[in-house]
């Protein structure tokens, strides 16, 4: 099981931006700074230390915000060698972050900078979001300046920080509400040259389309017009959720339109009564049944129960086959029922079918039992 990101956000975080700070700023208190910080620290997850963090430096910094943000960013070169947090790079700068959402918004200009340089070395996604409710225009304003800015980590900051379902994140409801600004940001940055930029935009785009499906399926259309392979990877990506969800609008969009016709045979789930920690193995053929060439996606759902006996439906992507006159092509997946951190499974019946252009075609089901 992988270990929770918590643990390797530990006290040598605290410790380590205190030396930061107090290289700058030798006023600062240090160890009253991590003693008061890692009080009740243990039991806190990733963001909710983070926060405490955050909290901990407004107590030990100068009361006054322009003059403590400016020391925190005089800070920022101090951290040399190995990152404190082993394999979480920049979430060294997490309450960094924080620190500008929570005690930053009545000083607009000076904390719109720090947000430009932190997201260089970690992301102000978390931060902004809080800029986007309090000063919307103004905050639209300047990230539509960003858009042209020469780090793709600024340009980047401006597609994911507008996301309106980001994780980790709460909500933005205005533009779950309406995401005219959102996609006019988007605009300007569906051809960045850089990849990081371009999923950011796809996975924007796929947010919107959650609430927005007609609104998706427009844009991607427009888009596809005259479209670069970047943009096509876009469209694609963005298009990817609505996919899974069978929603037909998208799946024209890409050329899955067409109602298929095909028969599911030889379909083999073996064990039928799988332990919770090994594998099954799902194998079957989709024959057609018409005299042309038929586009056909085809992807697998699996119905997983849940600690509450409901069902919960994961889609897992097969293949995109064109398919000849009464061809036959065969299909296998094997799913792991290990214990993860990201789903933990559960014993009952689950069903399983086959997605064919977004159409059900049940394969059966395997009832799933404890070691």
């Amino acid at each position: 099981m992988a270990e929770p990101l918590k643990h390797r956000f530990g006290a040598d975080v605290p410790r380590t931006i205190a030396r930061m700070i107090a290289a700058v700023y030798p006023r600062f208190d240090e160890k009253a700074f991590v003693r008061s910080t890692l009080a009740g620290y243990e039991v806190l997850e990733l963001m909710p230390r983070g926060r405490k963090i955050a909290h901990e430096l407004r107590r030990f910094m100068p009361d006054d915000y322009e003059q403590a943000i400016e020391i925190l960013l005089n800070s920022l070169d101090q951290h040399q060698g190995r990152m404190a947090v082993q394999g979480m790079g920049g979430f060294l700068f997490l309450p960094h972050v924080f620190f500008v959402a929570e005690y930053g918004l009545e000083h607009f200009e000076a904390s719109m900078r720090a947000q430009y340089v932190l997201t260089q070395r970690f992301t102000a996604e978390f931060s902004i979001r809080r800029y986007l409710e309090r000063h919307q225009a103004a905050t639209l304003a300047r990230l539509t300046e960003w858009t042209t800015d020469p780090s793709e980590d600024v340009r980047r900051l401006v597609s994911e920080g507008t996301r309106p379902r980001l994780p980790w994140a709460p909500r933005l409801r205005a533009f779950q509400a309406d995401p005219r600004p959102v996609l006019a940001l988007l605009e300007r940055l569906k051809d960045d040259t850089s990849l990081y930029v371009r999923r950011s935009v796809a996975n924007n785009l796929n947010d919107i389309g959650k609430d927005h499906p007609a609104v998706l399926v427009e844009t991607a259309q427009r888009w596809l017009a005259d479209a670069t392979e970047a943009r096509r990877w876009i469209v694609r990506h963005a298009l990817r959720s609505a996919v899974k969800r069978g929603e037909s609008g998208a799946l024209e969009v890409l050329g899955f339109g067409a109602v298929p016709r095909v028969a599911v045979e030889k379909v083999r789930i073996f064990p039928k009564r799988p332990t919770i920690g090994s594998t099954v193995s799902l194998t079957f053929e989709v024959t057609s049944c018409a005299t042309r060439v038929q586009r056909l996606l085809v992807d697998l759902r699996v119905h997983y129960v849940k600690a509450n006996g409901t069902t919960s439906a994961k889609v897992f992507k097969l293949k995109m086959v064109d398919l000849g006159p009464r061809a036959v092509e065969p299909f296998s997946k094997k799913l792991s029922l290990a214990q993860l951190t990201t789903r933990r499974h559960h014993p009952g019946t689950h069903r399983v079918e086959v997605l064919i252009n977004g159409r059900g075609y049940p394969l059966g089901a395997f009832d799933l039992v404890r070691p």
